[in-house]
């Protein structure tokens, strides 16, 4: 059954779900990122950064870990949609095995973020 053209249909139809839904959500996060946040510096006043180090390197910090857990996120979940539709192919499980070590990586790095960051800020002195 798994050979089907059926079954292949139906695979290729949950990839390119997937798909769509990243890119989706890829298109949502560069949109809120690219749009302006309200500033409240007097007209006449040049203002070349808004924080002190320590506070760009933490919401640095906390955007980088969420980037990398939704990236993690991603990767287990498409793991879960190849797995699913491997239907017994050993090539569309090893694909599902290797996203999902990606993932484990994406959590890894999402978790190590502050000590990176931290070493950063130690290494430029802030």
């Amino acid at each position: 059954m798994s050979g089907t053209p059926h079954s292949a249909f139906f695979r290729r139809r949950h990839v390119r779900i997937a798909l769509r839904l990243t890119l989706s959500a890829a298109a949502v996060t560069a949109t809120l990122l690219a749009l302006p946040t309200a500033a409240s510096a007097d007209p006449g006043v040049i203002v070349l950064a808004a924080n002190d180090l320590p506070t760009v390197v933490a919401n640095l910090r906390r955007w980088l870990m969420g980037i990398l857990a939704a990236v993690a996120t991603l990767f287990a979940v498409l793991a879960g949609v190849y797995w699913a539709t491997a239907g017994g192919d050993p090539s569309q499980v090893e694909k599902a095995k290797s996203a999902l070590r990606n993932a484990l990586v994406g959590y890894g790095l999402a978790v190590l973020a502050p000590v990176l960051l931290t070493v950063v800020r130690g290494i430029v002195g802030g």
